[in-house]
C-alpha cells in the first residue's frame, strides 16, 4: 500500500505502532510499519539507551518518538519546581490514597516513586533534553500527544527534516495544529486508550481530513484489525496510528496481572477518568475508579499533581497484584482502548502488525470493483 504516510516516512505499510516498550517499537518497524516510542517518563540518559537499542534491532529502518507536552498544567516555582508542585497537593488527597490502599490491604512498595520524574518530564522547557536526545538519534518522526507542539519542536523538526505529528481529538484542535504548521495530524477518537476526547473515530476522521488539505491525517482509536484499518483509509486517512492493540503482544512490558484482566475484559469495561494523570484518559475500569467516584472522595488534581500523588500507589498495586494479592488485582488497571474486547491471546507484535496489514489489503481487494 502506498499512501501519503508511506511516502513521507519511507515505510512499507501505512501503520504506526505507538508503545512504551522498545521491543514493540522495533517489532512494528521491522514488520514494515513504523514503531513510535513513548518517551515521557524516561530520563534523557535512559531514552538515549533505549533508542540505541532500537537502532541495533531495526538496521536503519525508520522509527519515531512521542513526547507529552500538555498545553495546560499546574505551574511551579522554577527555583524549586518539584517541591513547589508537591506543596500544592492537599493533605486530604494523601489521606484518601492512604486509606484506599489500606482498605485493599496493599503492602508498601520496594521501589521509589517515579511521580516526580513524570512531573519533571512534561512542559515545553523541561522536555527539551528529551527532544535533544531524539533528534540526535536521527528519528524519522516526533509526535506530541497533548496540546500544540512548542515552537522549538517545530523549528527543530523543520531544520532536521523530521516530520512533527500531533494527536488531536476535535476539529477545533486540528485547526490549531494546522495553524502551528505540523506535518501530520493524528485524529484520535474517543475509543482510544490513554488521553482522548469525546468524539468517535468514525465521525472525527473525515472532519479532520476535510480540514487538513494536503497535510496527511492518520486515524486512531478503535483500530486493531485489518477491517478497521481499511475503514480508516476509506474515511480519507493516510494510515493508522495503533496503540492499545500492542498491549496484547508479548513484547509489551505491562504487568502480566493486568494483561490477564485485558484478556478477560469486554469492550464495555473501559472508562475515561482523570484519576491517574489529571486529564481524562481511557483505561480499564477497576475498583480504583469506583473508590474515586464514591461519596466523599476528593476531586482529582490537574496534571502533573495527580500523577505525583498516585504514582507510588500504582507501583504498590502492581507489585502486590503480581504477588497474587486479591485487593491489588481488584484495583489493577492500565490505559487501554475499547478494542480490549477483541483480545483473545498474547501474540508477537510483528505477527499483529502483519495480520492487520494483510487483512486490510484483502478487504480493499475484495471491495475494489472488478474490471472485466
Amino acid at each position: 500500500m502506498r499512501t501519503a504516510l508511506t511516502e513521507l516516512l519511507g515505510i512499507e505499510s501505512p501503520l504506526v505502532g505507538f508503545n512504551r516498550s522498545p521491543g514493540v517499537v522495533a517489532a512494528v518497524t521491522n514488520a514494515g510499519g513504523i514503531g513510535v516510542l513513548a518517551a515521557t517518563g524516561y530520563t534523557p540518559e535512559e531514552l538515549d539507551a533505549q533508542l540505541t537499542w532500537i537502532e541495533e534491532q531495526v538496521d536503519g529502518r525508520p522509527y519515531g518518538v512521542d513526547v507529552l507536552v500538555p498545553t495546560r498544567t499546574a505551574t511551579g516555582d522554577p527555583a524549586d519546581y518539584l517541591a513547589s508542585l508537591r506543596a500544592q497537593i492537599p493533605q486530604e488527597h494523601y489521606d484518601f490514597v492512604d486509606s484506599l490502599l489500606a482498605k485493599y490491604d496493599i503492602p508498601p512498595a520496594d521501589t521509589a516513586s517515579a511521580g516526580d520524574r513524570f512531573a519533571a518530564s512534561v512542559g515545553p522547557e523541561i522536555v527539551q533534553p528529551l527532544l535533544d536526545v531524539a533528534f540526535s538519534h536521527g528519528v524519522a518522526l516526533v509526535a506530541n500527544a497533548l496540546g500544540t507542539p512548542p515552537p522549538a519542536m517545530l523549528e527543530r523538526g523543520k531544520a532536521d527534516g523530521v516530520p512533527i505529528a500531533a494527536l488531536i481529538g476535535s476539529p477545533k484542535h486540528a485547526q490549531r495544529q494546522l495553524d502551528m504548521g505540523v506535518d501530520l495530524l493524528v485524529a484520535q477518537g474517543t475509543e482510544a486508550g490513554g488521553h482522548t476526547g469525546t468524539i468517535a473515530t468514525m465521525v472525527l476522521v473525515p472532519e479532520v481530513v476535510d480540514l487538513a488539505g494536503d497535510v496527511p491525517v492518520l486515524a486512531a482509536g478503535g483500530i486493531a484489525t485489518g477491517r478497521q484499518m481499511a475503514a480508516s483509509l476509506a474515511l480519507g486517512a493516510a494510515g493508522v496510528w495503533c496503540g492499545s492493540v500492542w498491549l496484547s503482544s508479548h513484547e509489551d512490558i505491562t504487568s502480566p496481572a493486568v494483561k490477564a484482566k485485558f484478556l478477560a475484559a469486554t469492550s464495555g469495561d473501559t472508562l475515561r477518568s482523570p484519576t491517574r494523570t489529571g486529564k481524562p484518559a481511557r483505561q480499564l475500569r477497576s475498583a480504583w475508579h469506583e473508590e474515586w467516584a464514591s461519596p466523599g472522595s476528593p476531586t482529582p488534581l490537574p496534571m502533573p499533581l495527580q500523577p505525583m500523588l498516585v504514582d507510588q500507589a500504582w507501583r504498590r498495586i502492581n507489585q502486590a497484584a503480581e504477588a497474587g494479592n486479591d485487593g491489588a488485582k481488584a484495583l489493577a488497571s492500565f490505559f487501554i482502548g475499547q478494542v480490549v474486547g477483541t483480545f483473545r491471546e498474547l501474540r508477537p507484535a510483528a505477527d499483529i502488525t502483519r495480520e492487520i496489514v494483510e487483512d486490510c489489503e484483502e478487504v480493499l481487494t475484495r471491495l475494489a470493483p472488478s474490471r472485466d
